[in-house]
């Protein structure tokens, strides 16, 4: 049986986007105090080895996924589906759409990100084949700030 997904416009983001794509991450509670998402966003585009792709049905920003890569590995972050049209579909194209980007950049692996408590996520990235990686994680701030869980 195969199933058939939804279409939706794939794009990186234009100036004219980053306000409206800010407040899905905030609707989908993807953003913390310490991480400004404009500076985010504006940091992905401004290299070559990074972008935010947007997801358009009739021209509303459905979701978004910022992809990356350091040369070697890349990277997801802030996947988000607008929290009205989940389970459509739209989180798999737009994962597919960022798998898409990497392999015409030549990178091969793909790791993400969850925090503990995003437990909903867990069979999502399953279903795509992602599997759970032990590993241990250090981080420290470089202003000085004291770490965050």
């Amino acid at each position: 049986m195969t199933i058939a997904l939804p279409a939706l416009a794939i794009a990186s983001i234009n100036d004219g986007d980053v306000a409206n794509v800010v407040a899905l991450w905030q609707a989908c509670g993807l953003t913390r105090p310490w991480n400004d998402p404009a500076f985010d966003i504006a940091l992905a585009r401004k290299g070559a080895n990074a972008t935010v792709l947007i997801g358009r049905d009739d021209g509303a920003i459905l979701a978004t996924v910022l992809v990356g890569h350091d040369g070697h590995r890349g990277w997801v972050y802030y996947l988000a589906v607008s929290p009205d049209h989940r389970h459509k579909g739209y989180g798999r194209i737009m994962m597919d759409a960022a798998e898409r980007w990497l392999r015409e950049r030549g990178i091969e692996k793909l790791q993400l990100l969850v925090r503990a408590d995003n437990t909903g996520v867990k069979d999502f990235y399953h279903s795509l084949g992602y599997t759970m990686q032990e590993r241990i994680i250090y981080a420290k701030w470089l202003d000085g700030r004291e770490p965050t869980p």
